[in-house]
């Protein structure tokens, strides 16, 4: 793992029975699960294949091999795929899809890059997909391997897993159906952020780099988790830009709060009030989320509970960098006051699968 992201020391590992749990867990109520894997057929819709879901839960100790061999199942190219705990007010998960196929060689260098972090935060899953042939390998959240195949891999798939010592069971996790409720522990962020290193956000950021990664959403609507429409919503902003001047050390971050019916419509408004900086590059967008009206800061105290145009409210540039001191790296996180910072992300076990 870089240097930079470095898991905190403070933290004692939970151990239920033999059953090792991840170091972003601080507390759970939860009993031990049965070690091994559930099994299911899944009728394939439209043109996808009938499929077998194989759901691996292990201790933390047991995971890095099942993880290897898993990944052994993918072909030569591959889709990324994350899921993090969302800051958005009206999702509770962020799925993050790559644009197009790449080399799994290239997925598995980032995987092995951060390999640490991922098995041991509990916000966050990650995995990969293929169509020819149709397999999905992904690490959830409490790092339960889901591993989904075509049919004719049953046997291969079954033969695997238990060479790594593993036997079918009814269940794992005593919840239903191998998921787990948010309230059944308590999560702690892994990763030391102490000495302005960068956290979770800033590692989001990079695996969006590297995998070409886009939020899947409909970027021409603006839904809530059940599909309702929400018409114009508070959105917040985080932008890097570097100086046009060519030197790389400086830079700003920039944070904006607008009204918008869509991220595309959100987007476009942060295009045009970049157009009023010409001293300053985009260079990427490190959060853009729905913000809840009450929970707009202090400084929008005066916009009303409807609006019904888009448009652009605040902008604050916080310049970084100068020509004899270095600025934070690309993807380092802005330090913001408690007034433009939205929420915080929601607590606890998110993107089950």
């Amino acid at each position: 793992m870089s240097d930079e992201f470095r898991i905190r020391q403070d933290l004692k590992r939970l151990v239920l029975g033999d059953y090792q749990l991840p170091l972003g867990v601080r507390e759970t109520k939860l009993d031990p699960p049965t070690q091994g894997f559930t099994v299911r057929f899944q009728e394939g819709k439209g043109d996808d294949p009938d499929t077998y879901l194989f759901h691996t839960v292990v201790s933390h100790d047991r995971l890095r091999p099942l993880i290897d061999a898993a990944f052994n199942l993918l072909p030569k190219e591959v889709t990324a795929v994350v899921e993090i705990g969302s800051r958005d007010a009206y999702r509770m998960v962020d799925v993050y899809l790559g644009e197009e196929p790449m080399p799994l060689v290239e997925f598995l260098r980032t995987w092995y890059d951060f390999e640490e972090v991922l098995l041991e935060d509990v916000t966050i899953g990650v995995g990969a997909n293929a169509e020819d042939p149709w397999v999905d390998v992904f690490i959830d959240t409490w790092k339960g391997v889901v591993i989904s195949i075509p049919v004719d891999m049953r046997d291969e798939v079954q033969a695997m897993l238990e060479e790594l010592g593993l036997t079918e069971v009814e269940l794992t996790w005593d919840e239903k159906e191998d998921s787990i409720d948010d309230e059944e522990l308590i999560s702690d962020g892994v990763l030391d952020t102490e000495e302005n290193r960068p956290d979770l956000e800033e590692l989001l950021l990079e695996l969006r780099e590297r995998w070409i990664l886009e939020l899947n959403i409909d970027r021409e609507t603006n839904v809530d988790e059940a599909g309702r429409h929400l018409g114009m919503t508070l959105w917040h902003a985080v932008v890097f830009a570097t100086n046009s001047d060519g030197e790389e050390n400086r830079g700003a971050n920039i944070i904006l709060w607008m009204t918008a019916g869509s991220l595309a419509q959100a987007e476009e408004l942060i295009e045009d009030a970049l157009l009023d900086h010409p001293e300053l590059v985009f260079e990427s967008i490190y959060t853009m989320d729905r913000v809840a009206f009450d929970d707009r800061p202090n400084s929008l105290a005066h916009l009303p509970p409807t609006r019904r145009r888009a448009a652009m409210h605040e902008i604050t540039v916080e310049p970084w960098g100068s020509a004899t001191a270095p600025g934070p790296s690309k993807g380092a996180a802005p330090e913001l006051d408690s007034d433009d910072a939205p929420p915080e992300a929601p607590g606890g076990q998110v993107g089950n699968n």
